[in-house]
């Protein structure tokens, strides 16, 4: 595909999850996130009715995590959660599976939750992010966490939250759109710091990408623009 550089940072969501981030440190997430025209800003659930008033009036999302980071809450504060960030203004969801179901092959208990958190976005017109957290899966459980998805059809499942162990793998990105297919949308996120390492998880699948590292990325993108002297990137 051809991009321009407006094209990629569409592809971005700018992400400050930092427990300690200050009304400040969103305002100016908020503000980058207005001035690169990057897709999203993905924040921890608390900050949703705050960068939701800074964003407003902008064609960018503000994206809230949701059972965040460990995902060890049950289905029903997963709900609650949801639905109250989007009271509070969220346009997209990521939210974190429960993993010890999944180490259980309780793979019912994972479809219901998906479910219900997905058709709440549904019914409320909100893109729905579902977050596996790859550095606990087997290619096993990332395959049957696939076919789910594929069933319920949440709009992206999600690498990582970068809190793991690691980030998005180049192998896992593949694995999960060679899983899903075109049914639903592939999120790399997870110590994406570059343009190199950017483009190559778009070349594997990725449609979304999670970084803290937006500026860096485009900045790096723009050079590259400048120096070839070209409009369109192919990748």
């Amino acid at each position: 595909m051809k991009y321009q550089l407006k094209d990629f940072a569409k592809l971005i969501d700018h992400t400050d999850l930092n427990p300690a981030a200050t009304h400040k440190d969103m305002e100016n997430l908020c503000t980058e996130a207005k001035d690169y025209g990057f897709a999203m800003v993905a924040i921890n659930q608390v900050q949703t009715a705050l960068c939701h008033k800074y964003l407003e009036g902008t064609d960018v999302h503000t994206g809230a995590a949701v059972g965040f980071p460990l995902g060890q809450t049950t289905v029903e504060v997963k709900e609650f959660e949801t639905k109250n960030a989007i009271q509070n203004g969220a346009d997209e969801i990521d939210y974190v599976i429960n993993l010890t179901e999944v180490k259980e092959k309780n793979y019912d208990y994972i479809e219901d939750e998906m479910n219900r958190i997905v058709n709440i976005c549904k019914e409320n017109n909100i893109i729905s992010k579902v977050i596996f957290e790859n550095a606990y899966l087997t290619e096993e459980e990332i395959i049957e966490l696939s076919k789910i998805a594929k069933r319920v059809k949440p709009d992206f499942v999600k690498t990582s939250t970068g809190h793991a162990s690691s980030g998005a793998k180049v192998e896992d990105v593949k694995l999960m759109k060679e899983s899903v297919g075109n049914e639903v949308k592939v999120k790399a996120a997870g110590g994406i710091r570059d343009a190199d390492s950017f483009i190559e998880m778009i070349q594997s699948g990725a449609e979304r990408i999670g970084s803290s590292s937006g500026i860096k990325i485009i900045e790096e993108l723009k050079q590259r623009f400048e120096e070839d002297k070209i409009e369109y990137m192919e990748v």
